[in-house]
């Protein structure tokens, strides 16, 4: 896949007043800010807003890590999201998805080797993406192993890195460096 043009760059440091500093700080203080949040602070007001929003879903939500990187995987490769992708493969690593399982996300919930609740949030992601819904049979298997909460977390999640990939697809955020590629 092509690079896409970047179209609103990461802000320069230099660049950065004393309120785009204060939104990144907790984000890059003692390393390399990421180019989502460096070029997200440009707008203040909605980065103020969505990353607290963000941070909930990503490290206090209610879904297992796995279950929450299965859905955010399958969503980015349904949008060619390459950022949300390279980003995603090492936290889902962290979060106990082995490489194999993430070369199987492009297959869907049908790809040999899924089963029980994995194929099920894969399939969950695949019809909230299609038709903007979990069908009924896919939430009564979510429904008997999973909480209010979480399953109230699951389309929140997949409806949230939806609209990253529009943002960051259409911005031309690039990939960091050492990001993993989104598979064709």
């Amino acid at each position: 896949m092509a690079a896409r043009p970047v179209r609103i760059p990461p802000l320069p440091t230099e660049d950065r007043d004393q309120r785009a500093q204060e939104l990144l700080a907790p984000l890059g203080a003692d390393r390399k800010v990421l180019n989502i949040f460096a070029t997200l602070v440009r707008h203040p007001r909605l980065f103020n807003r969505w990353s607290p929003f963000g941070g909930v879903l990503l490290h206090r939500g209610e879904l297992t890590p796995r279950h929450r990187e299965l859905l955010i995987l399958r969503t980015a490769w349904h949008c060619r999201a390459d950022y949300e992708w390279g980003q995603h493969v090492e936290i889902a690593r962290a979060a106990g998805v082995t490489d194999a399982e993430i070369a199987r996300i492009p297959g869907g919930p049908r790809a040999e080797g899924w089963e029980g609740l994995d194929a099920t949030m894969l399939a969950a992601a695949d019809e909230l993406h299609h038709d903007a819904e979990i069908a009924g049979p896919t939430w009564a298997t979510l429904a008997a192993e999973l909480n209010e909460r979480q399953l109230i977390e699951i389309p929140m999640v997949v409806g949230h890195y939806h609209l990253l990939a529009f943002t960051l697809n259409s911005l031309g955020v690039a990939p960091e460096p050492d990001a993993a590629p989104l598979p064709q």
